[in-house]
């Protein structure tokens, strides 16, 4: 009787805790955190076992993935792909096939929600230059990078729990290719339906409220960048270099050598090195043009010392009174005295012809600051000005960009040669990223996205307890009772479908946690290989396309594509079925029942 009413308490506790998901009143992590404190409080999740889900290494493997994220975007590795990929020029079919390539790619190796983040400003960058609305873009760039999750262990969280569940059933877990035949196939068949097909079934621009990406709006930056030794513009002339700034959206204004510019002929000028160049352009453009011809920031060589603080962009507003009004960073020796360079001036479309560091500043302008980051509030608090809404303007380091693919490529190799577990690959990782100030001190705990470790930490023992007393096998046996007399492939195509309905309104974490058990149990039930059926539920709880709510890439795209909650399912339903009509002649291929 005990058992049964701890199943009883279990399943309404889940159905609560899933209605409240569903609801999205109460963020997730706080409602899975409650539920676990409920479920210890009544005596359901033994209290030893309350936070051992915190300590699982599904929860630790995904915390790692998230930080080597931050680290390769830190590296510049994914700004030197988008250089190679982003052409306003290209047709929107070209533009979304590409995106979509590199989308998955990248979210084969890395947390397919870092991989978004980090492509998703390339893509409406592009869509600004080519003068058409976001929304056509951004969707399939989502479900790109949520199937290439699929193809290797660390590319999704789902893998990863299926991974721990595997081990638990029969003592070893997926390795970090597993995935690959079944993932690898499904994504590709999926996103060329999204290249050929899927775009075109997207809400028309009329239809869809664009929005745009930027959350206030600043004019151009007037800044000076230096040619320095590593430069690729020495010898060339100024006038040159016009496709490069077109394609980062930078206006090349005039050059400045030996302390003067140069008269209205500089477009005809060959370049030297230590010359430098007049631009104007917002902060991120500024940074990519900077990146793509190796040029240095004025003021950058005095942080060769300051390597461990970080290099951080902030930009502030000068309000009447600043003690910086009327004055200039020569005069306040911003640089001598607090280590912090006065990049640009943003002066309401007005240019001016002196040099940034010599312009006496005004009321109103918007001032682009780089310095060691934990000093910058300080020197804004300092000059007076109020720093604008925070846009993540981190200083790009190029120059480690090798050390960052090579340490994750190595440590990659090593755990697929099972020379050492994955997660002590990935914190060996870190390890290097941390010291080499890939990933500073400071962001190591900032680039977890917590709330996710929370949910999965505070899900697992939920999940274990239902399956401890019973509750996954009797849910197990309902799915095999339903499909009776139509076999086990009948049932394996049923419980994908049951996986992916709930992983499109619950988080796909979640949503594994619940259903990795009860795939083993039908299984064991049906007396075949409980292998195909962990595939099954990996691939449902990854393919989550029908709403905004059920993956959090969806729910990324939702305000910059302008999209409503109903534009999701015309483009995911006719997914979902391709993905489950691919994913399971592959699944019986190459983990046969």
């Amino acid at each position: 009787m005990g058992v049964v009413s701890d199943q009883i308490i279990l399943f309404c506790l889940l159905g609560v805790i899933f209605g409240l998901f569903i609801w999205g009143r109460i963020r997730y992590d706080l409602v899975a955190f409650g539920g676990l404190i409920v479920a210890v409080v009544i005596g359901v999740v033994p209290g030893e076992d309350a936070f051992s889900g915190f300590g699982h290494h599904a929860t630790v493997i995904i915390a790692l993935v998230l930080v080597v994220s931050r680290g390769l975007s830190n590296s510049g590795a994914i700004e030197w792909i988008a250089r190679h990929v982003v052409d306003a020029g290209r047709s929107l079919f070209t533009h979304i096939g590409l995106m979509a390539g590199v989308s998955a790619t990248l979210s084969a190796v890395m947390n397919n929600v870092a991989a978004l983040a980090l492509l998703m400003p390339i893509d409406i960058q592009a869509a600004k230059k080519a003068g058409r609305s976001p929304a056509l873009s951004l969707m399939p760039l989502s479900f790109a990078s949520i199937l290439g999750g699929m193809i290797t262990l660390i590319g999704t969280p789902p893998n990863i729990i299926i991974a721990s569940f595997r081990e638990k059933a029969v003592g070893e877990p997926f390795g970090m290719f597993d995935f690959t035949p079944v993932g690898i196939v499904t994504a590709l068949v999926g996103i060329i339906f999204i290249v050929f097909f899927g775009w075109r079934l997207i809400p028309r621009p009329e239809q869809t409220k664009a929005v745009d990406e930027s959350r206030f709006n600043i004019d151009d930056y007037v800044a000076e960048v230096r040619v320095g030794d590593s430069a690729t513009v020495v010898g060339k002339r100024v006038r040159d270099l016009d496709d490069q700034a077109e394609q980062d959206d930078v206006a090349i204004i005039g050059l400045v050598r030996k302390g003067k510019r140069l008269p209205g002929r500089a477009r005809y000028e060959e370049i030297r090195r230590g010359d430098l160049i007049v631009i104007e352009a917002d902060a991120e453009a500024i940074d990519t043009f900077v990146g793509a011809l190796k040029l240095e920031y004025v003021g950058s060589e005095k942080y060769v010392g300051h390597a461990d603080e970080g290099l951080s962009l902030i930009e502030a507003v000068v309000p009447e009174n600043a003690r910086i009004e009327g004055r200039n960073a020569m005069s306040l020796r911003l640089q001598y005295r607090h280590g912090v360079t006065l990049l640009g001036v943003s002066r309401r479309g007005k240019t001016f012809r002196e040099r940034v560091r010599k312009l006496d500043v005004h009321a109103g302008d918007v001032l682009l600051l780089m310095g060691p980051t934990e000093r910058l509030e300080d020197v804004v608090a300092w000059l007076g000005c109020l720093p604008l809404q925070e846009r993540d303007l981190q200083v790009v380091q190029r120059h480690k960009v090798w050390i960052a693919i090579g340490s994750f490529a190595l440590a990659i190799a090593a755990a697929t040669a099972g020379l050492v577990n994955l997660p002590e690959a990935l914190a060996l990782v870190c390890i290097v990223m941390v010291g080499f100030n890939i990933v500073p001190l400071r962001e190591i705990y900032t680039s977890i996205e917590w709330p996710v470790i929370v949910l999965l930490g505070s899900m697992l023992p939920i999940g274990a307890a239902l399956e401890a007393s019973g509750g996954t096998a009797l849910i197990a046996q309902q799915i095999v009772d339903f499909a009776a007399g139509y076999g086990p492939v009948m049932v394996l195509t049923l419980l994908m479908i049951v996986t992916m309905t709930l992983s499109d309104v619950l988080d796909n974490a979640a949503t594994t946690v619940v259903m990795a058990p009860i795939g083993i149990d039908i299984a064991y039930g049906l007396g075949v290989n409980s292998d195909s059926f962990l595939m099954a539920v990996a691939v449902a709880a990854s393919c989550a396309f029908l709403t905004p709510i059920g993956h959090k890439n969806n729910t990324l795209i939702l305000g910059p594509g302008g999209y409503r909650f109903g534009d999701y399912w015309r483009m995911g339903l006719p997914l979902e079925v391709i993905v489950i009509a691919t994913s399971i002649p592959m699944i019986l291929i190459v983990w046969p029942l």
